[in-house]
């Protein structure tokens, strides 16, 4: 049920779906998120409204089956529906206000024609409320992208580290992650679970921790993604310079 449906203010969990019919009025993107200009921007100007960038590495994308979500509270989490060629891809980091206020990955140059909401297999936007959005739940102040075969190397990291240490619970941050955080300040990390295996994890503080944040496709006129956004809620209409509405 958490990664079903979340309500925008608030971000508190929706105790039960109650979903509108397809005759409803239609999901406007542009309510969820007025974030979307950071993408277009250039360096200059997002220096100019206090954003930083912060160009991480490329994801190794191995079946171009994309995971959005908290790598330590889910780790089984669901790809996205949506599919990209397999390959190597940027992930961009902005930082506003101390903090991660959004997280890109590029597929393609130029400005997106349109953004639509990322969903999972199942999801529909025709079913969600006016105050309601798709995303996923954040429980360790962490975000990240990885390709959904990552997943499986991360399982067998565990493995590796339990073997290590077999009469003690392994902590896959504790044991694994803090280290290679700690280098960057704790706020971004390239992980590659397995040396020697194609496929990595980027991994980025959540915005103000916890919490429930939604994922946005950027796409041209003939729907090709050119970029995934998640938008952490630290900022409004890719401003820096304004005083952060939630702590």
């Amino acid at each position: 049920m958490r990664d079903r449906i979340m309500r925008a203010a608030g971000a508190a969990l929706c105790a039960t779906a109650t979903f509108m019919p397809v005759s409803a009025l239609a999901f406007d993107v542009n309510k969820a998120s007025s974030n979307f200009d950071l993408v277009s921007l250039s360096d200059a100007e997002l220096s100019a409204r206090s954003i930083k960038t912060v160009d991480i590495g490329n994801v190794e994308l191995i079946s171009g089956r994309i995971v959005a979500a908290d790598p330590l509270a889910q780790p089984d989490r669901q790809a996205l529906a949506r599919t990209v060629p397999a390959g190597d891809y940027p992930v961009r980091l902005y930082e506003a206000a101390g903090r991660v206020a959004a997280a890109s990955m590029r597929f393609g140059e130029g400005r997106p024609d349109h953004w639509e909401l990322a969903t999972l297999a199942g999801q529909d936007v025709a079913t969600l409320k006016d105050d309601e959005i798709f995303g996923y739940p954040v429980d360790a102040g962490l975000g990240s992208y990885m390709d959904a075969d990552t997943l499986a190397l991360i399982e067998e990291r565990e493995q590796q580290v339990q073997a290590q240490k077999p009469d003690s619970d392994v902590n896959y941050y504790d044991d694994v992650l803090a280290s290679e955080l700690d280098a960057n300040k704790g706020a971004y990390d390239l992980h590659r679970p397995v040396a020697g295996k194609k496929g990595n994890v980027a991994i980025f503080w959540s915005g103000w921790g916890d919490g429930f944040y939604p994922v946005f496709w950027g796409v041209d006129r003939d729907e090709h993604p050119l970029v995934l956004l998640t938008d952490f809620q630290v900022i409004a209409n890719a401003d820096g310079r304004r005083e952060p509405s939630h702590q």
